[in-house]
């Protein structure tokens, strides 16, 4: 790192990633609610290769507590129907022979606690990966210090500036989690 714009931009790029990795996982809890989400990337051994659902045929919700997974090759229902099994959703596909359904059963009170918890701990992890993130930030501002490229009151603003993106981006997991937990508490 070269200066502290680079410092910053570094950082804000690292956390916000840390951010869309959490929205992917919260994607990929199920809260009742049908989702392509849920399936689209379970990797599916299809072909001698691991391929993810989503590249293996279309994925839909044409029902609220329904997913339709449509093969681009019929051939592939057995391979998909495993996958699906095997990811310990608590779903059950049912396949026709041409497209699987799968419908999506009310979570009972204890499942969405359960739910919950396996999120606040992803938030909790995606916390910790910004705090990581602060830190070495914070430990690029210092080597420049030291090596005279930038002032005392320069590294100073800067790991104010670095503080200031962890609380954000901090804060924006927060919302995200108690957004998540308000959908899988709503009956």
């Amino acid at each position: 790192m070269e200066n502290v714009d680079d410092v910053l931009l570094d950082c804000e790029e690292k956390m916000s990633k840390s951010v869309e990795f959490l929205q992917g996982e919260f994607f990929g809890l199920r809260s009742g609610k049908a989702s392509p989400a849920m399936v689209d990337t379970l990797e599916v051994e299809a072909y001698g290769n691991k391929m993810r659902m989503k590249e293996l045929g279309n994925i839909a919700t044409p029902e609220p507590r329904l997913i339709v997974i449509s093969p681009f090759d019929p051939s592939t229902l057995g391979d998909i129907e495993k996958a699906i099994l095997g990811a310990n959703l608590g779903v059950t596909p049912m396949n026709d022979g041409r497209i699987i359904r799968i419908p999506i059963p009310e979570l009972s009170e204890e499942r969405r606690k359960d739910i919950l918890k396996v999120a606040k701990g992803y938030a909790e992890e995606q916390r910790v990966a910004v705090r990581n993130v602060r830190r070495e930030a914070n430990d690029h501002v210092k080597v420049l210090r030291k090596g005279s490229t930038i002032t005392e009151d320069d590294g100073k603003d800067a790991q104010d500036q670095v503080q200031k993106l962890t609380d954000g981006y901090i804060k924006q997991i927060d919302g995200m989690l108690s957004d998540k937990e308000a959908e899988l508490m709503a009956v």
